[in-house]
């Protein structure tokens, strides 16, 4: 595991959006799991500058999204296929058909968990995941207490998580009570994995997912397992790791 410590969040999404592009420039045709929330977008805007001055070439890449809210369309603001195309897709030259999104209009959770688990296993894999993490530890919509075996499968979602995305949409009423969602099992087959984290509420997060015990009630910490995983956060989100001097002094800190 390797702990990449920034500046803010502008610092953050220049490194993460480094990690990604060497990923798209070594293999052009490479398979990247990609995240919506608020984290992502400033590393997506970074990507979407190179992308314009010509040092990234999409036109090869295929994306498998996360996750979506069960119920909402494409059309739907606030959902995840509006986000990816407001945010990314629609600034870069990936192909729309290269681009997969778990649909949240299909009622039927086990036909859409099959598809989509299909549609990652057809790519032959994801290269890079990239990953939020919520102030619970949840990643995806992978909420505390899911097993981590889990793949694709429709999540109930927690008032905690709720309540963190009601400001995303008119009232807290509006907001999908379900959501299709990777599991914790096809986030760990991923061959590598970079999990971004700002600002201070994800501090306790953030440390109990690296050195805390491995346990279902912080999805997160399942990370600790993987052989390949990069950890970008600010100095806010770093707080507590940056205050245990045993960790920093163990040289996990770059």
């Amino acid at each position: 595991m390797r702990i990449y410590r920034a500046k803010d969040y502008n610092d953050l999404s220049r490194k993460a959006a480094n990690i990604i592009s060497a990923q798209v420039i070594m293999k052009p045709d490479a398979v990247l799991g990609l995240a919506t929330g608020s984290s992502p977008i400033g590393t997506y805007k970074q990507l979407i500058d190179w992308y314009k001055k010509g040092d990234l070439d999409f036109s090869e890449v295929k994306t498998i999204n996360l996750d979506e809210y069960k119920g909402l369309s494409p059309e739907d603001e606030q959902s995840y296929y509006h986000f990816m195309h407001t945010n990314l897709f629609d600034h870069i030259n990936i192909k729309q058909e290269n681009t997969n999104i778990p649909n949240g209009r299909e009622e039927d959770s086990e036909k859409e968990c099959n598809r989509y688990d299909n549609v990652i296993n057809e790519c032959g894999g994801i290269d890079l995941q990239l990953l939020g993490i919520g102030s619970n530890g949840h990643i995806g919509f992978n909420e505390p207490g899911i097993s981590f075996d889990k793949t694709t499968h429709c999540v109930a979602l927690t008032e905690n998580t709720i309540k963190a995305n009601a400001r995303f949409f008119i009232s807290e009423r509006d907001v999908p009570r379900y959501a299709y969602s990777m599991g914790i099992k096809n986030i760990m087959q991923a061959k590598s994995i970079l999990l971004i984290a700002s600002g201070e509420r994800k501090a306790d997060a953030l440390y109990e997912s690296l050195f805390g015990p491995i346990t279902p009630a912080v999805p997160a910490s399942i990370l600790q397992l993987h052989n390949n995983v990069s950890i970008v956060a600010d100095e806010e989100a770093l707080s507590r790791v940056l205050a245990d001097h045993d960790i920093i002094s163990g040289g996990q800190i770059s």
